[in-house]
């Protein structure tokens, strides 16, 4: 939100984003604009003064999750087997989009490789985020040299929103993501 708004539009930013948590968190990431405008008591064309788009407002909701998985994977590079430091910080990714109701439908904006990375902040930070760790687990051979952080974004992105209706949504994107880092091939 820029700093040079007025006050009143400063507190709208804020209580809409508030009511917009709560609501993508109860309803996902097709919560009602009008219901989140209803409910911060401001009017429909405020809320999309400040949210232009869907994407806009499920990219603010999910701000404060991209950033610690930022930091994780911060914490990760250099620590441990190369190989298992990408595998944890996937794996934390994996569980904030299937527990965050919302952040799947938010970085999926970007996951079929439609428009570039540089409109989706959400998909940048992540990208970004996992670069060093990538890097550094295909210098050790432990990932092969052509797997992208884009490919990895939208597997995880592709498992969480195929699991999300299960029963225990967690527990099969865990199986389906275990399933992918091993492949389909049985254990020798």
């Amino acid at each position: 939100m820029p700093d040079g708004q007025r006050a009143d539009a400063r507190r709208n930013y804020t209580r809409i984003l508030a009511v917009a948590q709560q609501e993508v968190a109860a309803h996902g990431a097709d919560a009602s604009l009008e219901q989140i405008a209803r409910t911060a008591g401001v009017g429909s064309a405020t809320v999309r003064r400040h949210f232009p788009t869907r994407q806009a407002l499920l990219e603010a909701v999910s701000r404060e999750r991209i950033e610690a998985l930022r930091v994780r994977a911060h914490e990760l590079t250099g620590e441990g087997e190369s190989r298992g430091a990408l595998l944890e910080w996937l794996g934390d990714v994996l569980t904030y989009c299937v527990s965050a109701r919302g952040l799947a439908t938010a970085l999926s904006y970007n996951a079929a490789g439609v428009d570039p990375v540089h409109n989706n902040s959400c998909s940048a930070t992540l990208e970004e985020a996992v670069g060093p760790l990538l890097r550094r687990a295909a210098r050790d051979g432990a990932v092969a040299k052509d797997v992208t952080a884009l490919d990895l974004i939208t597997l995880l992105v592709g498992i969480a929103l195929a699991t999300e209706h299960a029963p225990d949504p967690a527990a099969r994107a865990r199986q389906l993501f275990d399933l992918s880092v091993a492949g389909l091939s049985p254990q020798r």
